[in-house]
């Protein structure tokens, strides 16, 4: 079984007192300021826009002086123009999708790779895994951080690890079966995915080798939790992270408390607003979580707007606070399979055909525990008599949305008149999901 770790096996930091780490913060906090001011064009503009220098940071509070970072600043910055070292120092690059076809890019030194391998590997640690564990990732690897970021922190844990990486769905339980790994890292709908596999397959979920399973990349529940323990007798255990502020490991449950993923403040800061207004809300308050990197070097980011909504909870197994589980988004972004997909992203593939219709709607469902995209749109008047014609406009309008927005979907090409039309904003998304 798992084995909680002692406070010799934390690091300082995980143990200190308040006041150290405030004071650590502190410290970093101007560094990574005046790092953003003296090497990225788009903050030095948008300081002097607020009014704001990086020497007015005399607390943490005067944080709330400086202006938000959003996801469509990196986009108008495409694609190196937040990053604050030469091109040449950057030593990978890794992206999400965009609203336009282009992604949002982040860089990461050498540096920032050591720095993103050992909190991967504080998670897992702090998820119960151990030096010799054997590590199944079943992240995707490539553009999307959840592969690498797994694996380059449990090669840091000292584990041995399984690049797996994510389909091949039968493939995946030969290997769990036959090589006994420890620990597996996924999505939890695809864990479920796994679960229902073993059962066709005539094996025994509970019977596998597998103790520890660190989840994250989309939202889950409690109940999700509870059933994937119920199905494959181990502890599921919450990772946070997102690819603007570093990847996975922002933040990780611990084993002993379960309670929620703890924020690993001495490198990220966080805060939590208010949506609307963009006030600081205190800790306890429901409103949109916002991070400041403290260390990195290739790509700072300063209160970036992550959109998940969540609270601030105090310490528990360690010094730093925690998050509460994310209920919601402040816009309208879907996480279909561990992909970012926004209704816009859809439209400009659909407008992109004149045999196209702009009404359209967009079902999500979930189907033997995997969340599945469908769109509906109709037809333009000239091309709905022809069968042939909206046939081949929902082919292709599947090819472009897989091969821009990176998700698999589903395409009904309706007659005219067929999707539900609104007297205010459009319906775009009907979530079907229990």
């Amino acid at each position: 079984m798992p084995v909680t770790p002692s406070a010799a096996d934390l690091d300082r930091i995980e143990r200190a007192s308040q006041d150290e780490l405030r004071a650590l913060q502190l410290a970093r906090l101007r560094w990574s300021l005046r790092h953003a001011w003296d090497h990225v064009p788009h903050y030095r503009a948008s300081f002097e826009a607020a009014g704001v220098h990086p020497d007015d940071l005399r607390s943490l509070d005067d944080l709330a002086r400086f202006p938000f970072t959003t996801k469509a600043d990196l986009r108008a910055t495409y694609p190196f123009g937040m990053f604050a070292v030469p091109r040449a120092q950057v030593a990978r690059i890794h992206a999400s999708s965009g609203t336009t076809g282009k992604p949002t890019v982040v860089g990461y030194t050498a540096g920032d790779i050591d720095m993103w391998a050992s909190l991967v590997a504080r998670s897992i640690r702090a998820a119960g895994g151990r030096p010799g564990d054997l590590v199944h990732v079943a992240y995707g690897y490539g553009l999307f951080t959840g592969g690498l970021g797994a694996h380059y922190g449990a090669e840091r844990l000292g584990c041995t690890v399984i690049p797996m990486s994510g389909g091949q769905t039968e493939r995946q339980v030969q290997l769990i079966t036959d090589f006994q790994p420890t620990v597996i890292m996924v999505t939890p709908s695809y864990m479920l995915a796994l679960a229902d596999e073993f059962g066709r397959q005539g094996l025994d979920p509970r019977a596998t080798s597998l103790r520890i399973g660190i989840f994250g990349a989309e939202p889950w529940t409690d109940a999700m939790r509870a059933e994937i323990e119920q199905r494959f007798g181990l502890d599921a255990l919450d990772i946070y992270g997102l690819s603007e502020v570093i990847g996975p490991g922002v933040g990780c449950e611990c084993l002993e408390t379960k309670d929620g993923p703890v924020i690993w403040e001495d490198h990220f800061y966080p805060e939590v607003i208010d949506p609307a207004t963009g006030r600081v809300l205190p800790d306890g308050e429901e409103g949109e979580l916002v991070f400041t990197s403290l260390t990195k070097e290739a790509l700072p980011v300063v209160r970036y707007r992550t959109r998940d909504l969540t609270r601030l909870l105090p310490p528990t197994a360690r010094a730093m606070r925690r998050i509460a589980r994310i209920r919601a988004r402040s816009d309208d972004m879907l996480i279909i399979r561990g992909v970012n997909v926004f209704p816009s992203q859809i439209e400009e593939q659909i407008l992109a055909d004149g045999r196209l219709s702009p009404h359209y709607v967009l079902e999500v469902s979930r189907e033997a525990h995997l969340d599945t995209l469908a769109v509906r749109v109709e037809a333009q008047p000239a091309a709905a008599g022809d069968a042939a014609a909206r046939q081949e406009a929902g082919r292709a309008l599947a090819h472009r949305v897989k091969s821009f927005v990176g998700v698999s979907v589903r395409v009904e090409v309706c007659a005219p008149g067929a999707v539900e039309r609104s007297a205010g904003k459009a319906k775009r998304v009907i979530d079907r999901r229990t």
